[in-house]
C-alpha cells in the first residue's frame, strides 16, 4: 500500500492532494452532520466559494444528501469513507508519525488521526470514533471498564454500538465527579457506554474533590465500597488527559492553590493526580475512585488526548509507563515530536 501512494505521488501528485482533502470534507460532513456550507466552511477554514464546487461533485456522485437542514453523508458516503480507512495513515503520513511517536514515549501502541482537536471541531470526534473502535476490540466477556470524565470520553460514548461482548461487561466511573458539567462527568458516560453497547453499569455519587475527613466518612459507604471492589479487579481503563491549570481551574482551585500548582511544575493531570515534565506526581486530590498504582495493575489502559495544546501533557503522563494505547491527533503528535 505504501509503495502504491508513493508511485501515485510520483506520477500524479495532484491525485494524492484531491484524494486528502475529499476525505477531509467527507470525515467533517460525517462528524458534523447535518450542516450547512458556511458552518462547513468556517469549520474547515475555507470559503463557501471554495467548497461549492467539491459538495456538488459528491452529490452529483451520490455521496452527500442536501436538505433544508444541511449536508449529510449518504450511506454510500459511509461506505466510501470506510473504505479509504486503510489508506488513511499513509494518505497523510500519520502511519510514520505514529510509529516515531511509540518510539518517542516508549508506549506500545500509538494511533494518531488527521488534524488537530485544537483548531478543527470535528478531530474530537475523530479520536471519540477511534476510540471506541479501540475499545471494541480490546474488551472481554466478563470485564470492568472504569472510565473518567471529560470530552474527549464523552466522545467514545457517542460512537460505542451494541455488541455481543459487552453484554456481561460493567461501566464503572474512575471516581465521582458531583459538581461538574453533567454531561461530562464520569457517572454520566459510564451510564452511556452501557446504553449504546447493551452492557451493565454502577455509579458512584460522591463529589471529585472531598475534604480528608469527609472522604474518610464517605468511603466506609457500602454503596462506595461496593464500587471500589469493582475497580480493584478493573482490566479496562479509558480515560484522557488533562492539562493541569486548565482542569485545577474547573474544579474551582483557589489563586493560591493554582499558584502553587504552577510553583510545583504541574503540567498534566489524570485520575486526581497532578504530574510535573518528568512524570513525578507534584499533587493529589482527596478523592474517592481509581488509585494509580490499580491504573499501573489494568491490563490495558487507553487514552485518548488531542491537539497542540495538549503535547506536554500527554509527554508528561506517558513517564508514569503505564499506557498500551494512546489515541492522538496530527496536532499533539508533530507537537510532540518536535521537542
Amino acid at each position: 500500500m505504501r509503495r502504491l501512494l508513493e508511485l501515485q505521488q510520483k506520477l500524479v501528485p495532484d491525485l494524492i492532494q484531491v484524494l486528502r482533502e475529499r476525505y477531509m470534507l467527507l470525515r467533517s460532513i460525517y462528524h458534523l452532520q447535518p450542516i450547512g456550507r458556511r458552518g462547513l466552511a468556517q469549520a474547515m477554514n475555507t470559503t463557501e466559494r471554495i467548497l461549492r464546487a467539491e459538495v456538488d461533485l459528491l452529490k452529483e456522485t451520490g455521496l452527500l444528501h442536501v436538505t433544508a437542514a444541511g449536508m449529510s453523508l449518504s450511506d454510500e458516503g459511509v461506505h466510501v469513507l470506510d473504505d479509504m480507512e486503510p489508506l488513511v495513515g499513509e494518505l497523510f503520513g500519520l502511519t510514520d508519525l505514529a510509529e516515531r511517536l511509540q518510539q518517542k514515549l516508549g508506549i506500545p501502541e500509538v494511533i494518531v488521526v488527521q488534524g488537530d482537536a485544537d483548531q478543527s471541531p470535528w478531530v474530537k470526534e475523530e479520536l471519540g470514533r477511534v476510540g471506541a473502535r479501540v475499545l471494541r476490540q480490546v474488551v472481554r466477556e466478563g470485564d470492568i471498564v472504569a472510565v473518567t470524565g471529560g470530552s474527549s470520553i464523552a466522545s467514545v460514548a457517542k460512537h460505542l454500538s451494541p455488541s455481543a461482548a459487552f453484554r456481561t461487561v460493567q461501566f464503572v466511573p474512575a471516581r465521582g465527579g458531583l459538581g461538574e458539567r453533567v454531561e461530562l462527568q464520569a457517572n454520566t458516560l459510564a451510564s452511556a457506554m452501557a446504553a449504546k453497547t447493551g452492557a451493565s453499569y454502577r455509579l458512584l455519587h460522591v463529589p471529585d474533590r472531598l475534604h480528608p475527613e469527609a472522604l474518610q466518612t464517605l468511603v466506609k459507604e457500602p454503596q462506595v465500597q461496593d464500587v471500589l471492589t469493582l475497580l480493584r479487579d478493573t482490566r479496562i481503563v479509558l480515560h484522557g488527559i488533562g492539562d493541569a491549570l486548565t482542569m485545577a481551574r474547573r474544579r474551582n482551585y483557589s489563586e493560591e492553590e493554582l499558584q502553587e500548582l504552577e510553583t510545583t511544575g504541574a503540567v498534566s493531570e489524570a485520575f486526581g493526580y497532578y504530574f510535573n515534565e518528568a512524570g513525578e506526581t507534584v499533587h493529589r486530590m482527596p478523592t474517592i475512585g481509581l488509585q494509580l498504582e490499580e491504573v499501573h495493575k489494568a491490563e490495558t489502559v487507553l487514552s485518548i488526548a488531542g491537539g497542540e495544546s495538549k503535547a506536554k501533557a500527554i509527554l508528561s503522563f506517558a513517564k508514569q509507563s503505564c499506557q498500551n494505547v494512546l489515541i492522538t491527533d496530527e496536532g499533539a503528535a508533530r507537537s510532540l515530536l518536535s521537542t
